[in-house]
């Protein structure tokens, strides 16, 4: 009989995972403990019937750029904003990233020549560069001697270090500050540089288009690749321990069997309780969890009255004010205390995909996607916080605001698991943990024969690329000696 892989969690790296060990000849089955597929790759119409928002991933330039998922022809149309992201600043001005480098520095003032010298020399090789920061370390950087140098130089430092280079205080500050936030940490700290030359390249290349229909189309489109290939989903089941595999055919490690785990380190600890070597199960139980999101969808009758022109064109909108007053809001917030203005990300994904917008009563009604970085595990209600900030950019909205829904930090635990305390990250980006996520060598063996890790608590971290499950996949078909 053939070997099987069993896939616990059928979000993007659980199905990029199932897809990959398919190909490689294994029998493939996803167990997934929610109702639906997706993990945080899901849409619904929660506010107003027909009226589309996405979940929690809603926007897709690591779709776009991953290694991987190039590689798959998929039934899924990525569309695109006029303008990737706008953020706002005071007096109805703005730093704006277009999807070109030219169009950027043109729009940065003094500062665009500085901005030129930091993406230059990343936006001509985008491939590689994905290549280099979303594939296993090792391997990319070997392949890379020129690049990874180069943009290992300007990823290593603080982003607050890259933004005194752009000026401190200016617009181009601002905005690099504002990508570096993705990485849901203090800027003050090495490594968060990175995060902001990443964001910032895939914007000025791939661009950051939406999924048109909305994320759970992508999650419908991995799920029907899987099952081109003979492969089995099962809802609604809980795996609490590995033997609980064998309920769906897990014959263990011994014939030859696979496990991917796209779980928590927690979590995973958990399930193999009893089997896991003393000194990983502690690794495991360490890894640290990061600040959170508070999430806010709203339902905005004729879209938001942005001050500036250029964000009534944005599919994302940064409100966070200049680069000091991010970082201050990030330091607290990874502290655990709650800024009066904190971070807040805005989705107008509507203005790309019209089809997730209704008529009523013979005006349109735009969904908009909205989270604030809060505090890990934040108990309070910052809907009142977000709305005023929206409001400061964009006086009148709170008179367009027809509906409102939230989800708390704990809601999103209970929402997904793997989003411990809030953490849609997979894990505090601290420098150690994104050296060592979860460990330093061979991060997706569990030190469990045959079981392996690849969620986002695993490299490359976060984000709707599947190169997680890809490369954990891959592990796990080294082993078995499949790949």
């Amino acid at each position: 009989m053939s070997a099987r892989a069993f896939v616990v969690g059928s979000g993007p790296n659980g199905l990029a995972a199932a897809i990959e060990l398919a190909r490689a000849g294994f029998g493939v089955t996803v167990l997934e403990g929610a109702s639906g597929i997706g993990g945080g790759c899901r849409s619904s119409a929660r506010l107003v019937p027909g009226m589309i928002h996405d979940d929690c991933a809603a926007v897709h330039p690591l779709f776009a750029a991953s290694p991987f998922f190039r590689t798959l022809e998929l039934d899924v149309e990525l569309v695109h904003p006029e303008i990737p992201l706008v953020h706002p600043l005071a007096d109805g001005e703005a730093a704006v990233l277009h999807r070109d480098l030219d169009a950027t520095v043109a729009g940065l003032g003094r500062a665009g020549r500085r901005w030129r010298r930091v993406f230059a020399p990343l936006v001509r090789y985008p491939d590689e560069i994905a290549d280099l920061t979303l594939t296993p370390m090792p391997g990319s950087l070997a392949r890379h001697t020129v690049l990874g140098p180069r943009f290992g130089a300007r990823g290593l430092p603080p982003a607050t270090t890259a933004a005194r280079f752009l000026g401190g205080d200016t617009p181009a500050a601002a905005l690099f500050a504002g990508l570096s936030a993705h990485a849901f940490s203090r800027l003050d700290r090495p490594l968060t540089s990175a995060v902001g030359l990443l964001m910032g390249l895939t914007a000025q290349t791939w661009g950051w288009p939406v999924v048109r229909g909305g994320s759970g189309r992508l999650t419908t489109a991995l799920a029907d690749y899987v099952r081109e290939f003979d492969g089995t989903i099962h809802t609604g089941v809980t795996v609490r321990r590995l033997s609980d595999l064998a309920d769906f055919g897990y014959r263990g490690a011994t014939a030859g069997d696979v496990v991917v785990l796209t779980t928590t380190p927690g979590h995973a600890a958990t399930m193999l309780a009893g089997t896991q070597p003393a000194r990983r199960r502690r690794r495991y139980r360490r890894f640290r969890h990061g600040a959170a999101a508070f999430r806010v969808d709203l339902a905005v009758r004729g879209g938001i009255p942005w001050l500036n022109p250029d964000a009534r064109r944005a599919g994302t909108l940064h409100l966070g004010g200049g680069a000091a007053e991010i970082a201050a809001a990030e330091r607290m917030t990874a502290v655990g205390r709650m800024p009066e203005e904190p971070f807040v990300l805005v989705g107008q994904q509507y203005l790309a995909d019209p089809s997730r917008s209704v008529r009523v009563d013979g005006g349109w009604l735009h969904p908009v996607w909205t989270y604030a970085h809060v505090p890990a595990g934040y108990r309070g209600d910052v809907t009142e916080r977000v709305i005023s900030r929206i409001e400061t950019f964009a006086p009148g909205v709170r008179d367009r605001i027809v509906g409102v829904s939230t989800r708390s930090a704990a809601e999103l635990e209970a929402y997904n698991p793997n989003y411990v305390g809030g953490d849609v990250a997979g894990g505090v980006n601290s420098p150690r943990q994104l050296i060592a996520r979860p460990v330093l060598r061979n991060p997706y063996d569990t030190g469990v024969s045959g079981v392996f890790l690849g969620s986002a608590s695993t490299p490359p971290g976060g984000g709707v690329h599947g190169m997680a499950g890809f490369a954990a996949a891959r592990r796990a078909g080294v082993w078995a000696g499949m790949i």
